[in-house]
């Protein structure tokens, strides 16, 4: 596996990213530079990450392409379609977003997200941008939530027969499916379920923890590695099987600071 970060940390140059990235420990990054920015810049980014034998795992969305508003969703679809052609310049493994919400909140979680036709809209906006993006090496792929379609690994193996596109994959957060004390408490069935049903098709990995909060009701709380309860070496090692070139990508903190202590956390987890 290629371990990682979601984080740029702090750099001025092209080179002194692809160089601190190298220094965490790092062999695959998190794209920092958007498809609206420069085209220069985008190639010294990438360039940098070449030289320093950095593979590129995702590229990141992160925008609401089923917005109650419609010219917010025209906006965000396009922003889907042009960073999906992004991965693909950029040979990223893939570009990921979230399915998106019906409510204010962008990744919210409401009533509405486990609807039909929250079903129906989904199928046809992950068909509508692979179709308009046209990629040939990279993938589109949706981060599983534990309010918003796919919750888990049963409902992303529906969801790949529904849209029906070579060009759609997977993308695994572990973690963000832990959303039950049934998954909590079988962290390693969850992760030998989605090797099962999954498998090949995972294309990049999020990493942190879950801890569950002894206090009623139940209370599942992200975060960092080594702060939780789940089996980290465990799921690692089994996406290491799939895919020993698997992204593994630590996020969800804070600092620079943050990235550093979770990253020797991992080291010292993975080494044990």
């Amino acid at each position: 596996m290629r371990l990682g970060t979601s984080s740029p940390l702090k750099h001025s140059t092209a080179e002194e990213w692809a160089e601190n990235q190298i220094k965490l420990g790092c062999k695959t990054v998190v794209f920092p530079v958007q498809s609206n920015e420069p085209e220069q810049k985008i190639i010294e980014y990438k360039d940098a990450a070449v030289k320093a034998g950095l593979t590129i795992a995702e590229v990141g969305i992160w925008r609401n392409a089923l917005a109650a508003d419609p010219k917010e969703r025209a906006a965000n679809t396009d922003y889907c379609v042009e960073q999906l052609r992004l991965a693909d310049f950029l040979g990223a493994r893939c570009a990921v977003n979230v399915a998106g919400a019906f409510g204010p909140i962008w990744d919210g979680g409401y009533k509405e997200n486990y609807s039909e036709e929250a079903w129906k809209q989904t199928v046809s906006m992950v068909k509508s941008i692979i179709d308009r993006a046209d990629v040939k090496k990279t993938y589109f792929t949706l981060e599983p939530m534990p309010w918003m379609i796919p919750t888990g690994p049963r409902e992303y193996v529906k969801l790949l027969e529904a849209v029906d596109r070579d060009r759609f994959a997977v993308h695994m957060d572990i973690i963000n499916m832990t959303s039950s004390a049934e998954r909590y408490f079988h962290a390693k069935e969850l992760v030998d379920e989605c090797v099962q049903l999954l498998g090949k098709r995972i294309r990049s990995c999020h990493i942190k923890d879950v801890h569950l909060d002894r206090r009623y009701t139940l209370r599942l709380q992200e975060c960092g590695p080594g702060d939780g309860e789940f089996p980290l070496k465990y799921y690692v090692t089994k996406m290491n099987e799939l895919d020993p070139e698997m992204p593994v990508i630590l996020e969800h903190l804070t600092t620079d600071d943050e990235y550093i202590k979770y990253m020797e956390m991992l080291k010292r987890i993975f080494k044990e």
